[in-house]
């Protein structure tokens, strides 16, 4: 069985990594009914702080082909993926190809491969966030349509789909199988060693610190909502240290709007390892990435999301999360209160730690 594999930023790599050590494991234990795993990287993360280290520390095998495809407009950057990947399905033949969360490259490879006819199967399926200005949702909707195995990692997107009328697609079927993600932490989080910089910052902070990320397009490319947000953590930042690994994009607005940041560590963005032990070690999460909001949880750090909405529903329900958006008074107010509550993180929302396991058995019966 041969297998596609398309990844192109920080999150698929973290996924990709679960299920490929699951396709290994399969491949150990079959003598003959071996899966022909082909990694693509598009290149839409090609920093190397953005890209290859995870590729490194997280041991997944090296894309077979890298097609150099970032930067531009969405329409552009899709558009010349989907030229690449449809001549790379037609040399190779694969008998699935296999997407995961919601980027350009999701859709392309998805897009992709269902007008040459090839099953799509879609790691992070269901997800929804009803706000349809994100690029993220758009894909994640078309991605979802043409696929015909669909990964959920929580019951609320099996939920989602079926009000979509999923159940009633030809060909297709929806599969609760828990979150690569949480798979992710559980195995790394074992060997996971913090690298020089974030050592000294873990050593110089051992007092406690926040941590925060922001790279979303609805933050980043508003210079209203980035500065209200950039300013109040740096208030914030005054009485508790707060580290922010630094998005390329967030870094090119931050430069155009002029943004005086007096107290915020800013830093490089780190690989997975340090991130690990940055969540590991923080007070809370300030965050509008999706992922994050669900590496807190795992970690037990309460997670202010800078968004003002969520596909993570679940986390918000069970007060782990709060939605503050950008505005300066309620993220304030978030940090004064929600991060001072006591929480049980003993409620299973993500599964067991075997979604890599289900998906691979799954894939290897699609054909």
């Amino acid at each position: 069985m041969k297998i596609i594999t398309i990844v192109g930023a920080r999150p698929q790599f973290i996924k990709a990594a679960v299920v490929s050590r699951e396709i290994e494991k399969h491949n150990m234990e079959s003598s003959t009914d071996k899966i022909d795993e082909i990694i693509v990287h598009t290149g839409q993360h090609y920093d190397d702080n953005m890209s290859d280290v995870f590729f490194k520390e997280m041991q997944i095998p090296v894309p077979r082909y890298h097609l150099g495809i970032g930067g531009g407009m969405h329409g552009a950057m899709t558009g010349r993926m989907l030229e690449s990947l449809e001549g790379l399905m037609l040399e190779e033949k694969p008998d699935v190809v296999l997407v995961y969360g919601d980027t350009n490259s999701t859709l392309a490879g998805a897009l992709a491969a269902a007008k040459l006819c090839i099953p799509v199967a879609h790691v992070e399926a269901g997800l929804r966030s009803y706000n349809m200005q994100m690029p993220e949702e758009i894909n994640r909707i078309l991605t979802d349509r043409v696929s015909r195995r669909l990964f959920c990692p929580t019951e609320t997107a099996v939920n989602n789909l079926k009000r979509e009328g999923a159940g009633e697609w030809p060909g297709v079927q929806v599969h609760n199988v828990g979150d690569v993600m949480y798979d992710a932490a559980l195995f790394y989080c074992k060997q996971a060693r913090a690298g020089q910089i974030v050592a000294e910052l873990l050593e110089r902070h051992k007092k406690g610190f926040y941590l925060a990320t922001v790279h979303r397009q609805e933050n980043t490319d508003d210079p209203v909502r980035l500065g209200s947000i950039i300013t109040t953590l740096d208030k914030i930042a005054e009485k508790l240290p707060v580290i922010l690994p630094v998005h390329p994009r967030t870094r090119k607005n931050l430069n155009r709007i002029g943004t005086d940041i007096k107290n915020i560590v800013c830093i490089e963005p780190v690989g997975y390892f340090d991130m690990i032990c940055l969540l590991d070690n923080c007070r809370a999460v300030f965050t509008d990435s999706g992922g994050v909001q669900k590496e807190a949880y795992f970690f037990h750090k309460p997670c202010i999301t800078l968004r003002d909405e969520t596909e993570w529903v679940e986390l918000v329900e069970h007060g782990y999360n709060c939605l503050v958006g950008a505005e300066r008074e309620l993220i304030l107010a978030a940090e004064k209160e929600f991060v001072q509550r006591t929480r049980d993180y003993s409620i299973p929302l993500y599964g067991d730690g075997r979604a890599g396991e289900r998906i691979v058995d799954i894939l290897h019966r699609l054909r």
